[in-house]
């Protein structure tokens, strides 16, 4: 009879159960195996100057997904001068919240995402209100948008009741202001 020694048994075995484990733990962690498993958190846009449209994943259970934050950056960049700017994840995360509170089907209509100190500075000489000297724009921590099928009013009520920042209610150049700075309404 050909008999292993019972450490050679032990030994194999436990090479054997060593790569097996680290063969599933390497299926687990390849590229976007655990992505595909979380629950992603989606939004979508139109830019009402540019009409450029953009639906995409941008979160999942894991966290904040870098390359959809960048399409998102280059959407939201100011769009009279072109600078680009990070957006607050936290923003995206107010705004997939708002989604989900007046349950819109269809995408944000951006009126203004990132705002450059230029941008700011100009619409601030030209008057009618509402910029503030350093606006939460320029920070990537504001927007203002609209939503087809959305009563104007109801996104403003949602908004303030979500209480994640400050909400602007402009109903003559019909959008909504929504900000991650302190909670304030205006």
């Amino acid at each position: 009879m050909n008999e292993q020694s019972p450490d050679f048994s032990r030994s194999t075995r436990r090479r054997f159960l060593t790569t097996a484990g680290l063969a599933a733990a390497g299926a687990l962690l390849a590229p976007g195996s655990l992505r595909a498993a979380a629950h992603p958190r989606r939004l979508s846009f139109v830019h009402t100057h540019t009409s450029e449209r953009l639906a995409l994943a941008y979160a999942d259970d894991l966290g904040h997904l870098p390359p959809a934050l960048k399409r998102i950056d280059w959407l939201l960049r100011d769009f009279r001068t072109g600078a680009v700017h990070p957006i607050d994840p936290a923003l995206l995360d107010l705004l997939h919240a708002l989604s989900r509170k007046t349950g819109a089907s269809e995408p944000y209509h951006v009126i203004s995402g990132y705002r450059s100190p230029v941008t700011n500075a100009m619409l601030r000489r030209r008057g009618g209100g509402g910029v503030a000297t350093h606006s939460l724009h320029m920070d990537g921590k504001a927007i203002d948008i609209r939503v087809p099928g959305v009563v104007l009013a109801d996104l403003r009520d949602a908004a303030k009741s979500l209480r994640l920042g400050g909400v602007g209610y402009y109903p003559s150049s019909n959008f909504v202001h929504v900000d991650t700075g302190r909670v304030r309404y205006w």
